[in-house]
């Protein structure tokens, strides 16, 4: 007895499924940026932002910069979906927004680096801060080249 491989769906059932599974997979990602933004808002209007050295307000506005990229870089899926719904390119609108929710989980990595950077730097050292920019790399890298793993070893199956 032949097992039927994938799902029963048509192309267009498979790109609506697909870009349904995009904007739930950036829904768990603009929350946790849309926390980190809240929290570096928050910093600036806490009474000690004022002892920051320069270095330190370079490194915030910096980690600011980032997050409304990472904020950016979010919406713009579904800001192509709205551009492009009714032009029977769904398809492509799912490819490009693949492409953007990785790019997006990209700069929110750099964001979680330099908020845990940010944090030990201001709170231990300057030189803390430098460590666990370094480990929270290492342990990203190893996140992302397990996910990358995971992603060569599977079976190539249609979407």
């Amino acid at each position: 007895m032949e097992q039927q491989q994938g799902r029963d769906e048509t192309p267009e059932e498979r790109a609506d499924r697909n870009f349904a599974d995009i904007l739930q997979e950036l829904r768990v990602v603009l929350t946790g940026t849309q926390l980190i933004s809240g929290f570096l808002l928050a910093v600036a209007f806490q009474t000690g932002f004022r002892d920051l050295d320069g270095d330190e307000i370079v490194h915030y506005l910096v980690l600011v910069a980032i997050a409304g990229l990472a904020t950016l870089l979010g919406m713009t899926p579904v800001v192509v979906h709205r551009l492009h719904f009714a032009k029977r390119m769904k398809a492509d609108v799912v490819q490009l927004g693949n492409r953007l929710l990785i790019a997006t989980l990209v700069v929110v990595s750099a964001l979680v680096v330099g908020v845990t950077s940010f944090i030990f730097e201001v709170v231990v050292s300057q030189a803390a801060g430098l460590w666990a920019a370094g480990l929270t790399v290492a342990v990203v890298v190893t996140l992302w080249a397990l996910a990358w793993s995971a992603h060569r070893h599977a079976p190539d199956r249609e979407a």
